[in-house]
């Protein structure tokens, strides 16, 4: 494993390198843009059979953004993305499908419909994509309700439960075809502190017991820690590092001196996995030129001269 301050030898630790797996997910050279603004740049990225990655990073670093590309939800402009060995850049819908239906997804509101129950809910993608019947359907919905602690409110509707079982639902919805791969967004949005121990602990457990692959988007440093086997940290579109969770928790206790002697992209993340309000995030958040910001204009130039010219009347 690399050394806490210098980068994992290409992007991965080496401790995974070394079994020689072949990746389930792998992204190459990803690059997207929203109206002409570069929010995904270059990004490459491994996730193996059986390990739970964690992609983090501050609001709009674009780990929501590559996790829809990932999904096949939106395309990028350069790239690709495979899954389970295919391209979904390059492929049609309905071949898409086919490649969705080995995967679920945990969206970060639980997204479940509201006039179904908990049961409904988990029961609709067996429905749509299998030809089980009834019987094994109810059967199957009960053993995914059992996995999340929720059987015994499988007839509640969303309204009547929280939070926190509005997110277990979701996942039982998203186990209910057996996915070889799960991805979680946020799953801890939105929940005490609790509740969200309690989704990190059913994510470990899951993965345990049904060997699948996780990757889960997050910026809550105590879940990710917790369910972690590698992490990935973003900024503002580029990939920093790529490492176990030994990597990351070793660069998050060095001391302020040690610290001094990282790379600024190593200080950034040590600040970002402590919550440290001075380092290289804040630095350069105060660093933005108000003028710019507050009437879209460049730093010098027509902004400046006319707030100038104002001063002057």
């Amino acid at each position: 494993m690399a050394e806490a301050g210098t980068p994992a030898k290409n992007g991965q630790a080496a401790a995974v390198q070394a079994e020689g797996r072949k990746p389930l997910i792998s992204v190459r050279n990803l690059v997207k843009k929203f109206d002409g603004r570069t929010v995904l740049s270059g990004i490459n990225l491994d996730v193996y059979p059986g390990e739970t990655m964690v992609i983090m990073g501050g609001s709009g670093c674009g780990k929501s953004t590559l996790l829809r590309c990932m999904i096949g939800s939106i395309k990028p402009e350069e790239g690709e993305v495979c899954l389970f060995g295919q391209n979904v850049v390059t492929l049609g819908e309905r071949e898409l499908d086919e490649v969705r239906k080995k995967f679920g997804i945990l969206f970060q509101s639980g997204a479940l419909f509201n006039s179904m129950t908990v049961a409904e809910n988990v029961a609709l993608p067996l429905e749509e994509h299998t030809e089980l019947g009834r019987e094994i359907i109810d059967i199957q919905v009960k053993i995914k309700l059992e996995l999340v602690g929720l059987r015994e409110h499988a007839d509640k509707y969303p309204a009547q439960v929280s939070g926190g079982m509005k997110k277990r639902a979701g996942l039982a919805r998203a186990l209910s075809l057996d996915p070889r791969i799960l991805f979680y967004d946020e799953p801890s949005a939105g929940l005490d502190p609790v509740t969200s121990a309690e989704i990190d602990r059913l994510i470990v457990d899951l993965t345990r017991k049904l060997g699948v692959t996780s990757v889960v988007v997050t910026h809550e440093m105590d879940s990710a820690f917790t369910i972690a086997d590698r992490m990935a940290m973003l900024d503002k579109g580029r990939m920093l590092a790529i490492d176990t969770r030994e990597w990351f928790d070793k660069l998050r206790g060095l001391g302020r001196e040690q610290c001094e002697e990282l790379d600024e992209d190593r200080q950034l993340i040590r600040q970002f996995l402590r919550g440290d309000a001075e380092g290289p995030i804040t630095k350069r958040r105060a660093a933005t030129n108000y003028a710019e910001d507050l009437l879209g204009g460049p730093k010098d130039g027509i902004a400046a001269r006319s707030i100038e010219a104002t001063r002057a009347r």
